[in-house]
């Protein structure tokens, strides 16, 4: 699994603008089965992607993808996690890692 962190490179204004490409873009991965949340950072300097288990390649590949990067309007910092604990009101994810 992996934590996607966003750090906007470009003002705000300039974010706001791509921002509706953006959201297209991250329903797109949700549709495809690619991420598990998303988020704006507080304060709002970028934002936070969960992803499930893949090649790191194709994470870069999807990334790549996204309007901010391809506008070099954020950069990206990836972490790669093993889940092997979480809350009981996560059952569902843990349900869902299991099958990943």
């Amino acid at each position: 699994m992996y934590i996607v962190l966003l750090t906007y490179t470009k003002p705000l204004d300039e974010i706001d603008y791509v921002l509706p490409d953006h959201l297209d873009w991250l329903n797109r991965q949700y549709e495809a089965g690619h991420f598990l949340a998303s988020g704006r950072q507080q304060p709002r300097v970028g934002g936070v992607i969960l992803a499930r288990t893949m090649p790191r390649g194709k994470l870069d590949a999807l990334l790549a993808t996204d309007p901010f990067a391809i506008r070099h309007m954020a950069r990206y910092d990836v972490v790669s996690f093993q889940v092997t604990m979480t809350a009981p009101e996560l059952s569902r994810v843990n349900e869902m890692l299991a099958a990943s």
